[in-house]
């Protein structure tokens, strides 16, 4: 019985990382996490975290954190590019 179950949780396991690999690899799944991380960029700092703070918890330069606040069209259609 364990060993059954053991099966099971493994394939379910493998699936599942097939399914995250398919959805973080591909480059359409790259721009919709951009733009998720943009938007959460922005509210972030429309409620008051400062652009410097931001800049290096994600690695990012501060000079592109206030473009993509400022621009988000313009941050998205160059980060697809």
């Amino acid at each position: 019985m364990q060993r059954k179950l053991n099966d099971m949780l493994g394939r379910l396991l493998l699936a599942l990382a097939g399914v995250l690999h398919r959805g973080i690899a591909s480059k359409a799944a790259v721009k919709v996490w951009k733009l998720r991380r943009n938007e959460a960029l922005r509210a972030a700092h429309r409620r008051g975290v400062p652009v410097e703070v931001l800049a290096s918890r994600l690695g990012l330069t501060p000079s592109w954190v206030r473009y993509v606040i400022k621009n988000p069209q313009k941050a998205a259609l160059e980060e697809a590019a």
